[in-house]
């Protein structure tokens, strides 16, 4: 039996849309305490162990000496888009460096007590996306301790904004710029970052709060929405004072036999998992593939989180099969964009509300003037599956319009915020 709950991503709450709850017997109210706190350490464990699986696969890839070398690689250059941390840090450094990204946030929702959600595993796998071309062990402390200071002055528990904090870190690039980028005069460079970074998590919790009315929930990326505004602020000012921006362009290639090895085992063993944890994985599937809802379904709780497991290992390797069959190559960026797809698949996205995005790209690149797998046109199409709810509300045809003209609007939407916001697509899927 399924129960339909509703997860807001900016609030770590769920609401149910009955208002009414049967009462249980106090040893009934036990059990179920009991079962839950199980599922949640499982979820929790299966996590932390995928976030284990990417640290050690690093490590095969990389002496150590060549894994110091890339970490202060892609601490000290400009990580803003495109910087692939395989092309500027080595497979190893990337991967090591998303797996660190990874256990943390795992190990920071733990020790918040937050209750396991679908949002939370979309945190944890974001991090990880995006440590692979973006985000470093270094400039996402000061964004998230920006959400906490938000959280002290409002008096509220950090367990309610972690997600916002984790989500917040798609600026981490403004840290980056300031500490070692812009050649600031004196020392100032390292103390203006982290203040900066502070500025840019203490503002981000509201404004998201306040410009998820703007798209209504149509976009799952309303942090990428509120952080590319954030972003053009920044930008503006930097320019103003004589500071110019522009895009970077790491871009690897030639890794895709290791890279198709891994994630065809990595996202095998989501599937394997997942049946071995659901009881009815089939029945539980349908519940996912029917939900049309604005915003994040939290699919963990209307089916259960084996069947959220399968759901991930479906979206993973759809996502793969797409960027091979545009011949993209599979490197730090096309991966993130894969994982992103893939831990979505716990909170808003299946197959049959992606792939009408996804196919709106395609239509595009026989009409418009790039190509199908031109790097940012490839981050375009994965990262558009924001627009997932589109295509699961109002029908395939208008996910198929929502992709097609997201194509154009990613491509144009970085020049406001000069690169600076990792989550440009949600940037673009916001304005869409």
């Amino acid at each position: 039996m399924t129960r339909l709950t509703h997860t807001d991503p900016e609030r770590n709450e769920t609401t149910s849309p009955c208002s009414a709850k049967p009462q249980k017997a106090k040893g009934e109210s036990r059990i179920s305490a009991l079962m839950q706190k199980g599922e949640e350490t499982t979820a929790y464990g299966t996590l932390a162990g995928i976030s284990l699986l990417m640290i050690a696969f690093g490590l095969t890839q990389s002496r150590p000496a060549e894994l110091l070398a890339g970490f202060l690689r892609i601490i000290q250059s400009t990580n803003i888009l495109i910087t692939d941390y395989v092309a500027l840090g080595g497979i190893g450094t990337a991967f090591v460096n998303a797996g660190l990204l990874m256990l943390f946030s795992v190990l920071l929702l733990v020790l918040l007590r937050a209750p396991f959600q679908g949002i939370g595993v979309v945190g944890v796998f974001l991090m990880g996306s995006f440590g692979l071309f973006g985000k470093n062990i270094y400039n996402i402390w000061p964004i998230i301790c920006g959400v906490w200071l938000y959280a002290r002055l409002k008096r509220e528990p950090f367990r309610e904004h972690v997600y916002t904090a984790l989500f917040a870190t798609s600026l981490a690039p403004v840290v980056t710029e300031f500490a070692f980028v812009l050649h600031l005069p004196g020392r100032t460079g390292l103390p203006l970052g982290v203040l900066v970074g502070i500025c840019v998590g203490l503002v981000t919790p509201p404004l998201a709060a306040h410009l998820k009315c703007v798209h209504r929930g149509f976009s799952l990326y309303n942090i990428g929405f509120t952080t590319g505004i954030i972003g053009t602020v920044v930008v503006s000012l930097l320019k103003s004072y004589g500071y110019q921006t522009g895009f970077n362009l790491f871009w690897s290639s030639g890794n895709d036999s290791l890279f198709v090895s891994f994630l065809c085992l990595l996202f095998g063993f989501f599937l394997l998992l997942g049946l071995a944890l659901s009881h009815r994985p089939l029945e539980a599937l349908r519940a996912i593939f029917r939900e049309t809802w604005q915003s994040c379904a939290d699919f963990t709780k209307i089916a259960g989180f084996g069947p959220a497991l399968i759901n991930m290992g479906i979206n993973g390797l759809v996502a793969t099969g797409y960027v091979l069959l545009v011949q993209g190559p599979l490197n730090g960026p096309t991966i993130g964009g894969i994982l992103t797809i893939a831990g979505f698949g716990a909170c808003g996205k299946h197959v049959r509300n992606i792939v009408p995005v996804l196919l709106g790209v395609v239509l595009g690149s026989m009409t418009k003037v790039w190509n199908i797998n031109d790097p940012s046109v490839l981050l375009a199409a994965l990262f558009g599956t924001s627009l997932a709810p589109i295509a699961g509300h109002y029908g395939w045809a208008w996910g198929v319009v929502a992709g097609f003209l997201n194509s154009s609007v990613a491509l144009c939407s970085g020049v406001l915020h000069g690169g600076m916001n990792l989550y440009n697509t949600g940037f673009s899927a916001g304005i869409v």
